[in-house]
């Protein structure tokens, strides 16, 4: 069973933080539920210690974590019969984020002068999505605000669990490419200068890649800065495209047709939606709206489009599952089948929770196996690389040896 690390809070404001064996998260809050504390933070203990050798980097926003255990701890303090007001100020008091601590002291001030909590959280968009603004609505209005912030709850952290599988596949095939450029800048500002005047002295007529290799090493020895310069140009300019509709459109439709990614972005595509819609229907929300709100979350064109024109059908009175028949080249079939699957038994909700796990495990393994596809890719550029160079250095020195002999 695994150990967390834990930082808990009781009603009264008594801090405790430890270690503790338990299933999962859920299972460490109730336990910790039945001691009179509120868990404020856990994180596992192999995690624990990876983060002592984490470079830390500043946040401008609040984090998906953040949002996470906020979001627990309202429902465990609401399912312990504390007022909404209270809860607010507590969860203030215990955020780390000034954006978020600000907001929910506002969002506190708006519900003790009589506004709904709803309401009151869509004046934060940047902070609580829409999603996060809709249930909470669907909560309050079914009366069942504890098990919508339960649903929640679960659907952030699900989110987050997915988030870090793919940024963690992406750190070994970043890590690889910056030493692979850091060396090869390094050895064109302090090698290639030497290896110039050494060919200069002997005047050694230059095969074109040499010249072309020395002339390279010289600019980024004299005139590095114009290069960096360049770099954050080139990296404005491209960011610029990505916020056009012609640029993320291309961007989309290239990610959905690149080899390796493509299946990667289509599985966590299909887990984002299936998870979201799920949540959404569990809370009680109408399906064309669930859809609706559902294409906002997602980040892919294809998949917004795709979904907002689902919605509009399913409005008029199609079936879920015949919408989503015409865009089997982005969902799945399995996506599709398991939707009429649900529809047919009326069990949607619970039938998108289980592809949503299954989706999630297919992006997992996916994830995993992405380091040991990419690696041999990286290993032919960085051998080309490493053959051009040295080619280029090599074809000079056997001149000169062949002149000195």
């Amino acid at each position: 069973m695994p150990r967390y690390f834990y930082t808990a809070k009781s009603l009264s404001g008594e801090e405790k933080s430890g270690v503790l064996e338990a299933k999962d998260i859920h299972q460490l809050a109730q336990k910790l539920k039945g001691e009179g504390f509120i868990l404020i933070k856990a994180i596992l203990e192999e995690e624990k210690l990876k983060k002592k050798f984490e470079i830390k980097l500043p946040s401008f926003g609040v984090s998906l974590t953040e949002k996470m255990f906020f979001t627990r701890n309202l429902q465990v303090m609401i399912s312990a019969g504390l007022p909404l007001p209270k809860a607010l100020g507590i969860l203030s008091l215990q955020s780390k984020s000034k954006k978020l601590k600000a907001a929910l002291l506002k969002i506190r001030e708006e519900i003790v002068k009589g506004e709904s909590f709803s309401n009151a959280l869509s004046n934060y968009p940047n902070i609580f999505s829409e999603l996060f603004q809709n249930m909470t609505r669907v909560g309050e209005e079914a009366g069942n605000l504890e098990e919508v912030l339960k649903i929640l709850a679960q659907h952030l952290e699900k989110e987050n669990e997915l988030r870090s599988k793919i940024k963690g596949a992406m750190i070994y095939p970043l890590v690889i490419i910056c030493a692979m450029v850091g060396i090869g800048i390094l050895m064109l500002v302090t090698v290639v200068p030497q290896l110039a005047q050494t060919f200069s002295e002997f005047e050694v007529e230059l095969p074109l890649t040499t010249r072309i290799v020395i002339g390279l090493g010289n600019f980024l020895a004299q005139k590095w800065y114009v290069v960096f310069v360049f770099l954050i140009f080139l990296v404005f300019c491209f960011w610029q495209f990505l916020k056009t509709k012609a640029g993320k459109r291309m961007i989309d439709s290239f990610s959905l047709k690149l080899p390796v990614i493509s299946p990667i972005i289509k599985n966590t595509n299909s887990a984002y939606t299936v998870r979201t819609l799920s949540s959404l229907i569990a809370a009680g929300v109408a399906l064309p709206r669930a859809l609706e709100i559902t294409a906002r979350t997602l980040g892919n064109n294809y998949y917004k489009n795709a979904l907002g024109e689902a919605a509009e059908k399913v409005r008029k009175g199609e079936k879920l599952s015949d919408a989503l028949r015409i865009y089997e080249d982005i969902y799945p079939l399995t996506v599709i089948q398991m939707v009429s699957v649900g529809e047919e038994t009326g069990e949607t909700s619970n039938v998108l929770t289980k592809l949503a796990d299954f989706f999630e495990e297919e992006v997992s393994n996916s994830t995993k196996n992405l380091a040991s596809v990419i690696e041999p890719v990286i290993m032919i550029i960085i051998g080309a690389a490493v053959g051009f160079f040295a080619i280029s250095m090599i074809q000079p020195m056997y001149s000169i040896l062949g002149a000195i002999q």
